[in-house]
């Protein structure tokens, strides 16, 4: 092995383990970050990532040019090939700042001072729906401060729960949990989460899911910027379940400094779904298109890094 492949497999050892030494040295090299960017003011934080985020391509060009390739066949049609190289750059700042507002924001923000930091937009109706007592269904994107309409929700005292994939640190997934859990926020381990989802909604609590994820083979495709895309079925089985309205929301930065529009694209009603002759696949296209008219009004920061179309429809055969 030579000594580049040794150091890649050392970093693949620290970064993938899920317990033991290596993964617990990992964790505690992040918590020493996440302890120093506490020193500082949050917009301090965000103006390093940006620097940090200008650097990205000259380490590794990979993303960056992922995120062209998805822009291009996504809007490409729109913009120039040079207005697309600036927004994957853009994007990168989004990725690099994202990770700062979720180590920041949820010590921030409580219920007396979030309107310091967020404006909110198109949200009557949501609200009305909250307050119904009735379970909602909260569905976001991959998109701006994608966690802080959680972390609103929580801190102004209604009982929210987010579903997400564990990480595979054991250790910086505890923690992770736990420091949520002190803000308000409770996350469930999206593996074996049916049951326990259903009885959230039941309850009359809001349950939140990131809904522009790949789910593979098994998922069902859907329209995403004119391409199928592999979806989740639990979103709309759930809502079919449970008879609960989707609310389908955003965090949007407004600048460069810690303050956000969080608002409503759409809240999809029981009622609209009963009538179509495939209420799962017309659910998840409803929500799935919000998702991209939010994204359209900032592509810049839409994580389009992430591989969404990483799975592809069967071909059909004839014969």
């Amino acid at each position: 092995m030579q000594p580049d492949e040794r150091k890649l497999s050392w970093k693949r050892r620290m970064t993938k383990a899920r317990s033991g030494p290596a993964a617990w040295i990992y964790y505690l090299a992040i918590r020493l970050i996440f302890a120093f960017m506490q020193i500082f003011p949050i917009d301090w934080n965000l103006r390093t990532a940006r620097v940090l985020a200008r650097l990205w391509p000259k380490a590794t060009t990979r993303h960056r040019d992922r995120a062209i390739q998805h822009l291009t066949d996504s809007i490409g049609d729109q913009y120039t090939p040079a207005q697309i190289a600036k927004i994957a750059d853009r994007c990168l700042e989004s990725v690099a700042m994202f990770a700062v507002e979720a180590i920041c924001l949820p010590r921030l923000l409580n219920g007396y001072n979030w309107n310091r930091y967020i404006d909110l937009e198109n949200f009557d109706e949501a609200l009305d729906t909250i307050l119904s007592g009735r379970g909602v269904i909260l569905v976001t994107g991959h998109y701006g401060a994608f966690e802080v309409p959680g972390h609103l929700l929580a801190c102004l005292g209604f009982a929210t729960m987010a579903v997400m994939r564990p990480l595979d640190n054991v250790y910086l997934n505890r923690f992770i949990v736990q420091s949520r859990r002190t803000t308000g926020l409770t996350l469930l381990d999206k593996k074996g989460a049916t049951d326990q989802a259903l009885d959230v909604l039941e309850d009359g609590k809001l349950l939140a899911f990131v809904g522009d994820q790949d789910a593979g083979r098994k998922g069902i495709f859907v329209d995403f910027f004119g391409q199928a895309a592999s979806t989740y079925k639990s979103i709309g089985l759930l809502a079919m379940s449970a008879d609960v309205p989707i609310v389908v929301g955003y965090a949007r930065r407004q600048g460069k400094v810690a303050k956000y529009t969080v608002g409503i694209e759409r809240v999809v009603h029981p009622h609209e779904w009963k009538a179509q002759d495939d209420p799962l696949r017309w659910i998840t296209q409803a929500y799935t298109t919000a998702i991209e008219d939010t994204v359209r009004k900032a592509p810049e920061q839409y994580l389009w890094i992430h591989r969404r179309w990483k799975s592809r429809p069967k071909k059909r055969t004839t014969g």
